[in-house]
């Protein structure tokens, strides 16, 4: 029976020929890493162990994004844990403020993970990876601290799920939608500890960012790891960013899955997941009543060029309502800097838009766009549960780009059609 390209990467990580679907297995790691929020928890367990150093200083990142720059004494204390243990065991991947970014970004486009890895780290959204052919998964401090010192950690082999997409995109249909509206149809359980292999003719047409969109999702329906074998596109983006070698591994035609889901693409509209689960998504055509008070486009899941640049073509030349805050978040300092290379952030700005340094600020609720109570937000983040932008009595509904563009000058959410 053939293998899966997830559990070709774990049987190879294992020392094995081959696994199967619940066996216990140890695997060598190739990069792990962790932020200002879990790596400070990993580092006390590293010292416990009493370890004199990490396993490799070259595969241990620690990036402090979630609450960067520090927005109070506690975040300044976090980071400095993390500046100081970069400091003493050597490790270059520290990123400062001025160099830093939203990790699930920074650390694809600086070539830290490739194809064929096997990678950790101390946040669910670390499946983003996977767009690469990566097996990429979260896992809590704990395991973190023991990977750093070993360089190994332990995994159950994941069931195997394949979505088949298939159709031509509509216009403004992107990755963002693809996963919602995939997460809208099996539930924010429906792929518990599988592994989600993304494949099919729409998933070919869709850039570099709509793959890391869709994988970065894959734990909001529950998955182990979200994962697309790499393509002439994979290639490209890997080609001069790469550090180290990688393998290409992809599915067998005789591999077993135990659901395969086939998606018409050619039918969908922009999806808006409603409060306060990702799995309640529906068309953007559904939303146009639900007035906003906020906006934001950024994050892991949307902070990328062809994000930015999607939603300035949108707000060029346009205003945002005057009942609406609208804030940019570029996910890196060079995607920042980009953005005003190609006159990005003028348009923003002359919009009425807040751009701000890369920081998963208001994602988690943390700084830079908290809500108040009562207030609705759009946002291309990736979690809407209850209180996750601030007050727990606020709203977020999750969207692409275009929609939240189009939403911000519209005063309510709605589709960039509207503008037209």
């Amino acid at each position: 029976m053939g293998q899966t390209i997830t559990e070709k990467i774990l049987a190879a990580h294992a020392g094995k020929s081959a696994v199967e679907p619940g066996e216990l297995i140890n695997v060598k790691l190739d990069f792990v890493h962790g932020n200002d929020l879990t790596a400070p928890i990993a580092i006390s367990e590293f010292e416990k162990i009493g370890c004199e150093t990490v396993f490799d200083k070259d595969r241990v990142a620690l990036v402090p994004d979630h609450s960067a720059p520090n927005k109070d004494i506690k975040s300044a204390t976090l980071v400095k844990r993390l500046r100081d243990f970069a400091r003493k065991h050597n490790i270059p991947n520290f990123f400062e403020v001025g160099k830093m970014g939203v990790e699930h970004t920074l650390i694809p486009d600086l070539g830290l993970v490739g194809p064929g890895d096997l990678t950790i780290g101390a946040d669910s959204h670390t499946c983003t990876y996977g767009a690469l052919g990566a097996f990429s998964t979260g896992v809590g401090s704990t395991d973190l601290g023991c990977a750093m010192a070993r360089g190994e950690t332990w995994l159950k082999v994941p069931e195997q799920m394949k979505f088949v997409y298939y159709g031509k995109l509509p216009k403004w249909v992107s990755g963002k939608d693809l996963i919602l509206y995939t997460i809208g149809k099996i539930g924010v359980d429906g792929a518990l500890y599988r592994s989600m292999e993304f494949t099919g003719e729409a998933i070919s047409e869709i850039d570099m960012a709509g793959r890391f969109t869709m994988c970065n999702m894959a734990i909001e329906a529950g998955g182990k790891n979200g994962i697309i074998a790499p393509d002439d596109k994979t290639m490209a983006y890997i080609d001069g960013r790469l550090r180290r070698g990688y393998t290409v591994y992809e599915s067998d035609p005789d591999a077993e899955y135990c659901d395969v889901i086939e998606i018409d693409v050619s039918k969908l509209e922009p999806i808006v997941s409603f409060p306060h689960l990702p799995e309640n998504a529906k068309p953007v055509s559904e939303a146009t009543h639900i007035k906003i008070d906020q906006s934001v486009i950024g994050s892991c899941t949307n902070g990328r060029m062809e994000d930015l640049r999607i939603a300035a073509s949108i707000l060029k030349g346009r205003k945002v309502h005057p009942d609406v805050r609208l804030i940019i978040l570029p996910a890196t300092q060079e995607i920042y800097l980009q953005c005003i290379k190609e006159g990005l952030t003028e348009i923003f700005v002359e919009a009425g838009g807040a751009v701000s340094t890369p920081t998963c600020g208001p994602c988690l609720g943390g700084h830079m766009g908290v809500l108040a109570e009562g207030e609705r937000a759009v946002s291309t983040t990736n979690r809407n549960f209850v209180g996750r932008m601030g007050h727990v009595k606020s709203e977020v509904y999750l969207s692409n780009p275009a929609v939240a563009a189009a939403s911000a000058v519209l005063g309510r959410i709605g589709s960039p059609d509207e503008l037209d």
